[in-house]
């Protein structure tokens, strides 16, 4: 199953983000710490790039991610041009406070009332701008849940000390170009439910630990994993969890099964994961690339 989500609202949010860019000082990237790459959008690059700004890339949630995981991820971004990347958990607010000290890092000449700092929160949905913007305010103004594309506008905050910040919505891309990003993303409930099904993502998730994390599924749910498969991870959630279908006696809810499964992994109750690493991502292109180029030789 290829996942896609490109809501509406998207196209016009990418015009309206483009065109504040261009009066942007500094672009604050969010991803998610457990999929740094899968949750970079490529159009962010591509925006920030073209008007040649400096980029804070901040992995929020990084307090639900492998810490050994996330250390590579920050050698990765910090070896490229013009990033500055750093490990946060919004929810934290010491660890938002350090953003604007980031930022000025990155653009040193704009600290005058002439010359105020200029900072653009962007990210794909679901991964802390909204909940960014309100620690740095030390107030609620943006609208944030835990759904995707909550935020529809953007939003502009006089942040004091010669400095302005602007939080966007969501942004997706028109195509997730590799499946397993859709399904990372949608583990990681970056995409609508409207257009994954729950099983499906959550049966890629347990196969992800099964073979990754293979200790921390007996230790949530305490049934032995030896020579399960993702279904059959599910269907043991769901005998030990109850999920049984009301209309159908004893047979089992896999959707309920799923979403508890979801649940758990998106809350840190299974533990601190993450679902990539640089080089998990280079091996997955590489793969890619060379499936690429066989469908293209057997075409000619």
């Amino acid at each position: 199953m290829s996942i896609q989500w490109f809501p509406g609202h998207m196209t016009s949010a990418r015009r309206k983000a483009a065109e504040t860019l261009a009066l942007t000082d500094v672009v604050i990237e969010v991803c998610d710490a457990r999929l740094p790459e899968a949750s970079s959008n490529p159009m962010i690059r591509e925006l920030r790039l073209h008007r040649q700004r400096p980029c804070l890339k901040l992995l929020n949630k990084a307090d639900l991610a492998d810490p050994i995981a996330t250390a590579a991820w920050l050698d990765f971004y910090n070896a490229q041009p013009g990033v500055k990347a750093f490990a946060i958990a919004c929810k934290k607010p010491g660890d938002a406070a350090r953003v604007p000290a980031l930022c000025r890092t990155l653009a040193p000449h704009r600290n005058t009332g002439v010359k105020p700092l200029r900072m653009l929160i962007m990210g794909i949905p679901n991964v802390g701008k909204s909940t960014l913007m309100n620690a740095l305010l030390k107030r609620r103004v943006a609208a944030v849940g835990d759904e995707p594309a909550v935020t529809k506008s953007q939003l502009s905050q006089d942040l004091g000390g010669h400095m302005t910040i602007t939080d966007t919505p969501g942004l997706m891309w028109p195509k997730i170009t590799h499946d397993s990003d859709g399904f990372m993303l949608a583990a990681c409930h970056a995409i609508g439910r409207n257009a994954v099904i729950d099983s499906d993502v959550a049966t890629f998730l347990a196969d992800f630990l099964l073979k990754n994390y293979p200790t921390l599924i007996a230790a949530r749910y305490g049934f032995d994993t030896d020579s399960m498969d993702g279904i059959g991870v599910l269907e043991a959630v769901a005998i030990k969890r109850g999920c049984l279908q009301q209309r159908r006696g004893k047979e089992l809810d896999l959707e309920k099964a799923a979403m508890i499964f979801l649940t758990d992994y998106r809350n840190g109750k299974l533990g601190r994961i993450t679902l990539e690493t640089p080089a998990s991502r280079a091996a997955m292109l590489e793969q890619a690339g060379a499936a690429l180029t066989a469908t293209t030789e057997r075409a000619d």
